[in-house]
C-alpha cells in the first residue's frame, strides 16, 4: 500500500445533523459546546430538506450557516460534508469559500474553512429548487470542471484566501471520484471498511501518478456511524487520521461526542 499522511495527530470531526429538525438556537449552542470540548472540525451539509425523519421538518441552508460559524468560533475548523457543486456557480463557490475563510481569521492566524465538496445526489433538492438532476456521470463531470474553476478563481481573488484552503472530496468511485481526489483533494472522506481501504488507496496512488501529483500528504477520513472503538482502531491502523461523527437533533448526544474525544486523546497519547 502506498504511503499517505499518517504522521499527524488523529482528529475528530462532528457533523451537526441538527441542521434539520432543530431550531438555530440549538445549532448555535452545539457549535460553542463542541468547540469548547475540543472537537477538531465541525461540519454541516448542503441540502435544502431533511434527509431523515419528517420530510417537511425544519431545515436551514448550509453556506449561510458556515459564515455564521466563521464569526462565532475561535479555534475549530469547519466546512460542509459536503457542498453540492450543482447548486452554485463554481466561481461563486470559490468566492464564498474565500470570504468565509477571511471571516474565520482570528488574531492574525490563517482562516479555518475547509472546502468539502461533491457532485450531489439528493434528487428532491434538484427538483424543488430547479436544478437539472442529470446522471451520476454528468454530475461528476460537472464537479471535475467546477473544481478546476474553483482553484483558478482562488488564484485571481483580491484579497487571496488566507491559506491554501483544504479541499475535501467524498466518495469511493474508482473511475471518476478517486481520480478527482488524486487531482485536487487534501482530504479524502469515505465510508469504506478496513478491508476495502488498501485497494482504494492503491487506486488513488495510481491516479496520482497519472495526474503527476504528490498525494503523500493526503489525509484519509472515515465515518464513525455504526462503528465501535475496535473498528475505529483498525481503520486508524490502516491509515485513517480523521474520523467524523454524525449527531442528530433536536437533542444533542454530548456524551457520545465525549466518548469519541476520549478515544482520540488516548490514541494520540
Amino acid at each position: 500500500m502506498p504511503d499517505f499522511s499518517t504522521d499527524i495527530p488523529l482528529r475528530l470531526g462532528v457533523q451537526l445533523a441538527p441542521q434539520h429538525h432543530a431550531s438555530y438556537a440549538v445549532i448555535r449552542d452545539a457549535v460553542t459546546r463542541f468547540e469548547d470540548l475540543g472537537v477538531d472540525i465541525l461540519f454541516n451539509w448542503d441540502h435544502f430538506y431533511p434527509l431523515s425523519g419528517d420530510p417537511e421538518g425544519t431545515h436551514f441552508e448550509g453556506w449561510s450557516m458556515l459564515a455564521a460559524w466563521a464569526e462565532q468560533t475561535e479555534r475549530v475548523e469547519f466546512g460542509a460534508l459536503v457542498n453540492c457543486n450543482s447548486y452554485r456557480n463554481p466561481d461563486l463557490q470559490a468566492d464564498m469559500a474565500r470570504t468565509i475563510d477571511h471571516i474565520s481569521r482570528k488574531g492574525g492566524e490563517a482562516g479555518r474553512f475547509i472546502f468539502g465538496t461533491g457532485a450531489g445526489w439528493f434528487e428532491r433538492d434538484y427538483a424543488e429548487y430547479g436544478y437539472e438532476f442529470g446522471t451520476p456521470g454528468t454530475r461528476l463531470d460537472a464537479l471535475a470542471e467546477g473544481l478546476a474553476r474553483v482553484e483558478a478563481r482562488w488564484a485571481q481573488l483580491n484579497p487571496a484566501p488566507t491559506r491554501d484552503i483544504p479541499i475535501l472530496i467524498g466518495g469511493k468511485g474508482e473511475q471518476k471520484t478517486l481520480r478527482l481526489v488524486a487531482r485536487h483533494a487534501d482530504i479524502w472522506h469515505s465510508f469504506v471498511t478496513t478491508d476495502e481501504l488498501p485497494g482504494k488507496l492503491d487506486v488513488i496512488a495510481r491516479w496520482a501518478e497519472r495526474e503527476q501529483r504528490d498525494t503523500s500528504d493526503l489525509v484519509i477520513s472515515n465515518e464513525l456511524k455504526g462503528r465501535d472503538e475496535q473498528d475505529a482502531q483498525a481503520l486508524f491502523d490502516a491509515g485513517v487520521r480523521l474520523f467524523t461523527l454524525n449527531v442528530s437533533g433536536p437533542e444533542i448526544d454530548v456524551d457520545l461526542v465525549r466518548r469519541w474525544l476520549a478515544w482520540r486523546d488516548g490514541v494520540n497519547g
